[in-house]
């Protein structure tokens, strides 16, 4: 008389496969012979393990349910064991225990897209107070015409005829363990369960294709080089018109003519006479937020800095602005007429040969007045 596999597990006829796994996880866990020496408790084992191996399996199911033997048909000796037949599903064996059995059935079409990087250029002013600008993408969006699905209009996808929408198919195979089933993707859907005999003509079977579009980007204040800015959601679409990844816009800030960016503070450099430092003079100066008058005080030197509080850019994180640092870079004359040459000598003497202080002595005022309306062509 042939065995009730249904029986063996103590599930109904019409018990679903994820009540069969449950039964089985449950007596193996019981009758394991690492667990249960007994030999009775080994044979007993066995006979789970053969139903299981049938009952698990959709078209071995079939076939049992029909009257049939799957078991000599599938090349296996009916419940198996250590030492002959061999374990219906390894791995579920040891997910019994572990809990570590691999994901199984057909995996989904659908994936979530690649996330995406451009690099946007800004200008100084751009970057110090923040803009809004239009950039170009180019990067898979859903397929119109079949709606991200694959297949052409009018046709759907179909169950694969190899492994019956399992996407997989089993092997049986002998080890040391005894006889072994193991499972691999199905060769022909490649795991999906499912082809496409009428792919998509516009997207090839994808569900995507690129296309250029244009998205506004709003640029924070205090951006610097090399900052991301993340747009969720506007990267690749995935295949089978999945979810769409990240886009990631960074920064890059071109070269200013006149400032060097440090951090969030500028620098910049303003060339006047000798004249001019030691009299002093207003140089004017084209900031960010306009034209302003950088004061040059009598004596100034070369390599002199100036700072001109919160003119720099605006702090990315928190309230507030930089500086922007003005050098001062004093220039000496390299020829002399007659008349520059006595002037400047004279004025060595009144100074006291080469004992600058910063500030004019008697007759030093009047003197550097004619030196420099004489280096001015005056």
């Amino acid at each position: 008389m042939a065995t009730d596999y249904y029986a063996v597990l103590g599930v109904r006829r019409d018990a679903s496969q994820e009540e069969i796994k449950k039964a089985f996880r449950r007596l193996a866990r019981e009758l394991h012979p690492d667990v249960n020496p007994d030999p009775k408790t080994q044979e007993r084992f066995k006979e789970i393990n053969a139903a299981y191996e049938v009952l698990s399996d959709p078209q071995k199911k079939q076939v049992y349910d029909l009257g049939g033997d799957p078991l000599s048909q599938a090349g296996g000796g009916g419940a198996g064991g250590f030492g002959a037949g061999g374990f219906g599903n390894f791995s579920d064996i040891m997910d019994a225990f572990f809990g570590t059995a691999s994901q199984r059935g057909p995996r989904s079409r659908t994936r979530r897209g690649q996330d995406a990087m451009i690099r946007l250029d800004v200008e100084l002013d751009e970057a110090a107070f923040g803009t809004t600008k239009d950039i170009q993408v180019d990067t898979a969006v859903v397929c119109k015409t079949c709606n991200g699905e694959g297949a052409a209009p009018g046709t759907s996808a179909q169950t694969c005829d190899m492994c019956r929408g399992r996407g997989e198919v089993s092997q049986v195979t002998r080890s040391f363990l005894g006889q072994v089933m193991t499972s691999r993707p199905c060769p022909q859907c490649q795991g999906f369960g499912t082809v496409v005999p009428n792919p998509c003509p516009e997207c090839a079977g994808d569900g995507r294709v690129r296309s250029r579009r244009t998205l506004t980007v709003k640029i924070p204040a205090g951006v610097d080089n090399g900052t991301r800015i993340q747009l969720a959601g506007e990267g690749e679409v995935g295949p089978g018109g999945g979810p769409a990844g990240d886009l990631y816009v960074e920064i890059h800030e071109l070269p200013h003519p006149t400032f060097q960016r440090r951090g969030d503070d500028l620098h910049c450099t303003v060339t006047i006479p000798m004249t001019a430092a030691a009299l002093g003079t207003k140089v004017p100066l084209e900031t960010l937020d306009g034209l302003e008058e950088v004061d040059i005080r009598p004596g100034t030197q070369s390599g002199q800095s100036i700072p001109l509080h919160g003119r720099g850019v605006t702090h990315l994180r928190g309230g507030g602005r930089g500086d922007l640092i003005v050098h001062v870079e004093v220039t000496t004359p390299t020829k002399l007429d007659p008349e520059q040459e006595r002037l400047l000598r004279e004025l060595s003497k009144l100074r006291g040969e080469e004992r600058p202080t910063g500030q004019f002595q008697p007759g030093q005022q009047g003197l550097f007045s004619r030196l420099k309306d004489a280096f001015n062509g005056r």
